[in-house]
């Protein structure tokens, strides 16, 4: 199976800030280049501007340029089409967007392409009527305009991406890292998108509705690391484990436990220990011919029910749909 062709804009702008650089380098880390043990094609990437050929661009303030064969036309017919950003002046100045690069991205769609944006580029998005009607999102700090824009977008500025199906959009910087990464989660299933993480040392997974702000200020001296607790959580998640049970083993209060481990990831213990428990039946569905009862067992949500309810509800799917969908992937799994 091969997750196809992924086409990324670079935004028409002689002056790429930072940030943008950043951005526009998320999906080509990402999709770029595969873990060095899989097997199976990987994806086919794209940078695509509004006029082709070699024309010097982005992070010219930087002594950089980007050169590239590909235009607009050519995300027609990509299986997944991403924007990264938009030109400041149309955030800050209300400049118009570019008409060529709206109407390509409707024929891309159009075509049957998967929409993606990064950040701002929600605005190209929401421009060229593919947000109408959805939810979406965008950095917090443009999430205002966005909504005043283009009030026929259910914006939500709380999460760090939405998944709609076939567009997505993520919150800035980081966030959009992973939706990435929740791409190829999606695409090829968790074990890879856990050992690409590895390789690029981050997060494997974030779920799209953690929060987009969270409060790392001044720590307590006191806090030390939830790292040794945590990576004892994951080495257990086939036991009946409670909050209690985790506090105890941090040394501190159940409430201690929950405000440290809601301001290092957004999320609370329950539902952290729930994300790791889908994640471990993820793996196992893909990597194994166990029973789902037997994956539900192993994962810590005990039933074969359980774990179709909560996979439905996170997942979207049912057990064995995704494992029909996920075949095994890497060599030796």
């Amino acid at each position: 199976m091969s997750p196809g062709s992924v086409a990324v804009v670079v935004p028409e702008d002689i002056g790429v800030p930072s940030w943008d650089l950043y951005e526009l380098s998320i999906p080509l880390t990402v999709f770029g280049q595969p873990p060095p043990d899989l097997t199976m094609p990987w994806y086919d990437v794209k940078l695509c501007r509004a006029e082709a050929g070699p024309r010097s661009t982005a992070g010219s303030e930087y002594g950089l340029s980007l050169r590239t064969p590909y235009g607009l036309d050519d995300l027609v017919g990509a299986d997944t089409v991403i924007v990264t950003s938009v030109p400041d002046p149309v955030i800050e100045e209300g400049a118009p967007m570019d008409p060529a690069l709206i109407d390509a991205l409707r024929r891309a769609h159009a075509a049957g392409a998967r929409m993606m944006s990064l950040c701002t580029g929600a605005f190209a998005l929401a421009e060229a009527g593919l947000l109408d009607g959805r939810r979406a999102t965008s950095h917090w700090v443009h999430s205002a305009e966005l909504a005043a824009r283009y009030p026929k977008v259910e914006v939500d500025d709380s999460v760090l991406y939405v998944d709609d199906g076939d567009v997505l959009t993520s919150a800035g910087v980081t966030a959009g890292l992973d939706l990435c990464l929740h791409l190829v989660r999606r695409d090829l299933g968790a074990h890879v998108a856990n050992q690409l993480a590895r390789l690029m040392v981050v997060p494997a997974h974030r779920p799209g509705g953690q929060a987009q702000f969270i409060d790392l200020s001044v720590p307590d001296d006191d806090c030390g690391s939830l790292n040794p607790v945590l990576d004892w959580a994951r080495a257990h998640l086939d036991e009946p484990l409670t909050v209690e049970d985790l506090a105890r083993r941090a040394a501190v209060s159940p409430r201690t436990l929950h405000r440290r481990l809601q301001a290092a990831t957004g999320t609370t213990p329950l539902q952290w220990l729930l994300n790791q428990r889908l994640g471990r039946a993820q793996s196992l569905l893909e990597s194994t011919d166990l029973p789902v009862e037997k994956v539900a067992e192993l994962s810590g949500l005990g039933t074969a029910n359980n774990l179709r309810h909560h996979f439905l509800k996170q997942v979207g799917v049912s057990p064995s749909d995704y494992r029909r969908a996920f075949p095994r992937t890497l060599a030796g799994a």
